[in-house]
């Protein structure tokens, strides 16, 4: 099992420090302080130093409900602070960029725990040694992962269900200087079901379903109830030899070897495969869980 963080040359992020329920994180020239469940152990840094470190910190409302969905909050900024800023993502083969923003669910517009995926998607669609090969990218947010498929040289399609988002991985595809990407708003389900049924194939299918979620008419999504159906479509649509996938999961409750054998237990023709878990490291050596993962390789 791989444990995985970012490269520490990535100059646009860093974790300063975590700990008692919340995390202090530098992007770009600022500095943000969110919650963080994971984060149960004490933090480093003094209250004094969180104040006079952050730009903006984020509270929130009612905390995670019995759905464990995230309630809304809001950003107290400094003067210092804008709305919206750009980050440079320059690490390895990959250079590009993302324009993050503030958004009442306390996210920013980045995961930066998914850096090594994005390494990752750039490698092995560079080891298909193919040219466009056809990528496609489900559940895929402000669309870091779709950049790297296309800086390889991919053929990317990139769908999610919410148009604000889409176009928000628009704008990042813009600033970063590409073009080409196949933008969708559709329900991940019923658009797999149906390229499944149209015999369409894809040399690589990027997965990051939430743990729970609606889509564009309001279909319902919920991990452990969806996955394993997820999955087998995406087997439908992978072509059987020279392709890959990558499933990455957020769910607290699914552990790295729960991702490993779910992906086992639905194709049966792996070459290769890795899993393991995605961290943040602070500044003090303190390790931040965020998400598991599992590749494989047909």
């Amino acid at each position: 099992m791989q444990i995985l963080s970012p490269d520490k040359k990535w100059k646009d992020y860093e974790l300063v420090d975590c700990g008692n329920f919340e995390k202090l994180e530098r992007f770009g020239k600022f500095v943000v302080r969110r919650p963080e469940p994971k984060a149960v152990w004490a933090k480093s840094l003094t209250d004094k130093e969180w104040e006079q470190m952050a730009d903006s910190a984020f509270r929130q409302g009612a905390g995670f409900g019995k759905s464990g969905k995230e309630d809304s909050g809001t950003w107290i900024n400094k003067d210092s602070m804008q709305e919206q800023w750009i980050i440079t993502c320059k690490v390895n083969k990959l250079d590009f960029k993302l324009r993050l923003g503030l958004t009442s669910f306390k996210h920013v517009g980045v995961f930066p725990e998914q850096a090594p995926n994005w390494d990752y998607i750039y490698k092995t669609v560079k080891e298909l040694n193919m040219e466009k090969p056809r990528i496609l990218n489900l559940f895929a947010y402000t669309g870091a992962a779709s950049i790297a498929a296309k800086l390889a040289g991919a053929d990317v399609v990139h769908l999610d269900s919410v148009r604000q988002v889409v176009t928000w991985a628009r704008e990042n595809m813009q600033i970063s200087k590409i073009d080409n990407i196949r933008w969708i708003i559709e329900d991940a389900m019923k658009f797999m079901k149906r390229e499944a049924k149209r015999g369409n194939r894809y040399r690589g299918i990027i997965l990051d379903p939430p743990a729970y979620g609606h889509g564009a008419d309001g279909e319902k999504w919920k991990l452990d109830e969806n996955i394993l159906e997820m999955l087998a479509c995406c087997k439908k649509t992978l072509e059987p030899a020279n392709s890959f996938l990558l499933l990455n999961l957020y769910s607290n409750g699914f552990s790295a070897i729960v991702a490993d054998t779910l992906t086992c237990s639905v194709f049966d023709n792996i070459k290769e495969k890795t899993f393991g878990e995605l961290v943040l490291e602070d500044r003090f050596g303190k390790r931040l869980p965020l998400s598991v993962f599992s590749r494989i390789k047909l």
